[in-house]
């Protein structure tokens, strides 16, 4: 398995800090979702450590994320450091959040940032998703097209915490079809630049929650576009 490392960094949840900025790199490579990041395609830098926005107490798990995509998928690969694995919920869009899991949220045009998309997946790959924008009429939770994903514990009933805990993976495919009522073009075009955060969220044991672009003091939630990071599409 490709050795992913955490780089360190000192983080605060100041408001006042620039939201983070990524560069989505092309895919140099077909994406396998087995869960491993293995492939050439990963072979591209992280984001920045993520941010520990209301620690208290108990040991900072790093998440190490990348971001890539090709002309019909945008690809999130998250390697979780964590050594108290446990989810439960394997209800379709069932509360996830009780469990340890991953989460993006996802604005596609800057210039709407409060229409925005959720994809919300526990360690044994229980999706929740939710479409909060102007022009979804249905109900509080969403059903995208074609995405794809694979958690290390998927298809379990049950992860409960283990003595060999460690890390676990989510790699996610998400079509961009699914965002074609707001982003200026899909697929993006090299240049192209969205808004969007990657969370996470612990189980039962050391419960952190942490995202990738800093949520400041006046921040109450996820749900909040406007702290969302920055990125922008390259070959």
């Amino acid at each position: 398995m490709l050795k992913w490392i955490v780089v360190s960094m000192a983080v605060s949840g100041v408001w006042a800090q620039e939201p983070a900025r990524y560069q989505i790199r092309r895919a140099a490579g077909p994406v396998v979702l087995d869960a491993k990041l293995d492939e050439k395609a990963w072979q591209v830098p992280p984001v920045s450590p993520f941010h520990f926005n209301r620690w208290t107490e108990g040991e900072k798990e790093q998440t190490v994320a990348k971001m890539v995509w090709d002309d019909t998928n945008l690809y999130v690969g998250y390697y979780c450091h964590d050594k108290h694995i446990s989810a439960s919920v394997t209800e379709r869009h069932g509360p996830v959040s009780q469990d340890d899991c991953v989460e993006i949220f996802l604005s596609p045009n800057p210039e709407k940032v409060k229409n925005y998309y959720t994809f919300e997946i526990n360690a044994i790959g229980t999706m929740l998703n939710r479409a909060r924008t102007d022009w979804w009429k249905g109900p509080p939770t969403w059903e995208p097209e074609g995405v794809r994903y694979r958690a290390t514990f998927q298809g379990q009933t049950k992860k409960d915490e283990a003595p060999g805990d460690d890390h676990w993976v989510l790699e996610l495919a998400i079509p961009f079809k699914n965002f074609e009522r707001d982003a200026a073009h899909t697929p993006p075009r090299v240049g192209d630049r969205w808004r969007l955060n990657l969370n996470r969220l612990g189980g039962k044991t050391n419960k952190q929650s942490s995202t990738w672009s800093p949520l400041g003091p006046e921040v109450r939630s996820f749900h909040t576009p406007e702290a969302f990071g920055w990125v922008e599409f390259r070959d």
